[in-house]
C-alpha cells in the first residue's frame, strides 16, 4: 500500500522541485514577491485595460486584497472597443471590484498634437483621475502592469507615473513579459497568450494629429483582420494609406487571393485608397524606429 501523502510532506516536496528546478524556483519567488509587495499596500487602485499584465496584476491583488483592489478601466475614443469587452468579460469570471470612467485625452492638445511624448499627456490624464478616486476612496496606492522588460523601452508615460507615485509591482517583482504570461496560464487567464496591445493612437505617425475619425477608421480596419483571423496585427495609418503590420507566418494569408480581396474591398469601404503590406512584418512601436535620438534625450532626463 502506498504511503499516505500528509499535507506537510506536499510543501516539503514542492520546495524539493523548485530546488531541482531553477527555473521554476526563480519565477516561484518572483511571485511571492508580488505578494507581498500587494499585501503590504493593502489597498490599491489597478490601472486594467485587459491587457496581459494589467489582467494579471488585477488578478493577484484581487485575490490577496479582495473589495481592496478596485480595477478601473479608462475608456476613451483611443480605447479599442474589443479591449474594453475583454475587461468586462474578465472582470465578471475572475470577480473583479471593477469599474470604468472616462478620460479626456483627447480634449488635450498636447496629447492631439502628437508629439513623441504623446504617451506622457495620455498616461498624466489617467493617472490624475486614478489618484483622485484613490484619494476620495482612502486607498493606499494606484499601481500599473509595467513589467521588468519595460525599462529599456521609450515609455514617456513611465514619467507621469513617477510624478503621480503610481506603483508597479510587476516590474518591482522583477517580472518579464513571458514570465506573467506563465503564470497568467497557470492562473487560467485567456488572456495569457493575447499578443501585446497599444492604444489606437500609437498607430498614427508622430506631429500627424490624432482626431476620433482616424481612430474610428483604425478600430474598424483592425475589426476587419481580426475576423479574418489575424492575430499580433497593427494598422497604422498614414492618411489614405493603411499600412498592414501582420504577424509572421500571416503575410501569406493576406496574399491569398480572396482574402486579399476581402481585405482591400472592406478597408476601402472604411476610407483608405491604398492597402500596403509591411513585409517587415509585425513589431511593437515601430512608429519609435526614427526616434534615436529622441530616446537617447528622454533617457537622459530621466535618469538624471
Amino acid at each position: 500500500m502506498g504511503r499516505v501523502m500528509h499535507p506537510i510532506d506536499t510543501v516539503a516536496e514542492r520546495i524539493d522541485e523548485r530546488h531541482s528546478d531553477p527555473v521554476a524556483g526563480a519565477l516561484a519567488h518572483k511571485e511571492a514577491k508580488l505578494r507581498q509587495i500587494l499585501g503590504e499596500l493593502q489597498s490599491v487602485v489597478v490601472a486594467f485595460s485587459g491587457g496581459v499584465d494589467s489582467a494579471y496584476l488585477a488578478y493577484e491583488a484581487t485575490q490577496i486584497l479582495g473589495a481592496g483592489a478596485l480595477c478601473v478601466t479608462a475608456d476613451s475614443p483611443s480605447y479599442p472597443d474589443r479591449h474594453r469587452q475583454t475587461a468586462l468579460q474578465l472582470a465578471s469570471a475572475f470577480g473583479f471590484n471593477h469599474e470604468i470612467i472616462q478620460t479626456a485625452e483627447m480634449e488635450r492638445p498636447e496629447y492631439r498634437a502628437n508629439a513623441a511624448d504623446r504617451c506622457y499627456h495620455c498616461k498624466h490624464e489617467l493617472f490624475t483621475h486614478l489618484t483622485a478616486m484613490a484619494a476620495a476612496r482612502n486607498i493606499a496606492a494606484v499601481v500599473d502592469g509595467n513589467n521588468a522588460d519595460d525599462r529599456g523601452d521609450y515609455r514617456p508615460g513611465r514619467k507621469a507615473a513617477r510624478e503621480f507615485r503610481v506603483r508597479s509591482p510587476l516590474d518591482e517583482a522583477d517580472l518579464t513579459k513571458e514570465e506573467i504570461r506563465e503564470l497568467s496560464r497557470r492562473a487560467e487567464l485567456p488572456v495569457w497568450d493575447e499578443p501585446a496591445s497599444a492604444c489606437l493612437s500609437s498607430r498614427i505617425p508622430y506631429h500627424s494629429e490624432v482626431t476620433a475619425e482616424k481612430l474610428s477608421m483604425i478600430e474598424q480596419a483592425e475589426a476587419v483582420l481580426h475576423r479574418l483571423g489575424f492575430r499580433g496585427c497593427r494598422v497604422r495609418h498614414h492618411d489614405e494609406v493603411a499600412r498592414l503590420e501582420l504577424a509572421d507566418g500571416q503575410i501569406s494569408l493576406a496574399v491569398d487571393p480572396e482574402i486579399r480581396k476581402t481585405l482591400v474591398r472592406e478597408l476601402k469601404a472604411i476610407g483608405y485608397q491604398y492597402i500596403s503590406l509591411d513585409l517587415q512584418g509585425y513589431r511593437s512601436g515601430s512608429l519609435n524606429e526614427g526616434l534615436n535620438i529622441q530616446k537617447m534625450e528622454f533617457r537622459r532626463q530621466n535618469t538624471e
